[in-house]
């Protein structure tokens, strides 16, 4: 799954795959994407622009921790960090990133990538490996999986809430991957009527 720590869907969504992989043959493994990048040079609004900017951060420690420890810290890092952004209600900064890094078991200097634009290019390089499959009209959650064919499913979503659990979850990471799978298959979609509910 490719991920934005800000995102609260991806959290939720992420959160899922926790539960299937508990229920189904699965193994979760974490990937950074980055709507920062996603949107750079789009025209969004003002409020939304001031997100973005502050979005750099998160996802350039998520980079720096895959580089120096590899895809097990990057899971873990999302789940400290997301706890701390989705459910604590934290604001993003270094007390957040070194907090999130201490949780996770890692050094909490690394919160000092939130500045450095030498993490970028791969930062750019994981973001387009996770959208590439999907294009650029979608954002995260972006899920990759293998389809019935050993070649790669991969869709955007599913944007849920609240998340199923136990079996539940594995039912519908089923049909999730019955209608994925299905050739010439692109859409389903209705409006969204509520918030993101953490549970």
């Amino acid at each position: 799954m490719w991920f934005d720590p800000l995102c609260p869907w991806a959290w939720i969504t992420s959160r899922w795959l926790l539960e299937v992989e508990q229920v189904r043959d699965v193994d979760v493994r974490f990937h950074v994407m980055s709507l920062s990048v996603l949107n750079d040079g789009r025209d969004v609004p003002e409020e939304y622009q001031r997100m973005l900017a502050a979005g750099w951060g998160p996802v350039r420690v998520c980079i720096a921790v895959e580089q120096q420890h590899g895809p097990d810290a990057v899971r873990a890092l999302y789940t400290a960090m997301g706890t701390r952004i989705h459910l604590g209600k934290e604001g993003l900064g270094r007390e957040l990133f070194a907090a999130a890094l201490t949780d996770a078991g890692l050094d909490p200097e690394l919160a000092a990538a939130a500045e450095n634009t030498g993490y970028d290019e791969a930062l750019r390089a994981s973001h387009l490996a996770g959208m590439r499959p999907v294009g650029t009209d979608v954002g995260t959650p972006v899920i990759h999986a293998p389809g019935p064919d050993g070649g790669t499913v991969a869709f955007f979503g599913p944007v849920i809430t609240p998340r199923p659990k136990g079996e539940a979850a594995g039912r519908l990471w089923d049909g999730v991957l019955l209608v994925a799978a299905t050739p010439g298959f692109y859409e389903l979609k209705r409006s969204r009527e509520v918030a993101p509910t953490f549970e």
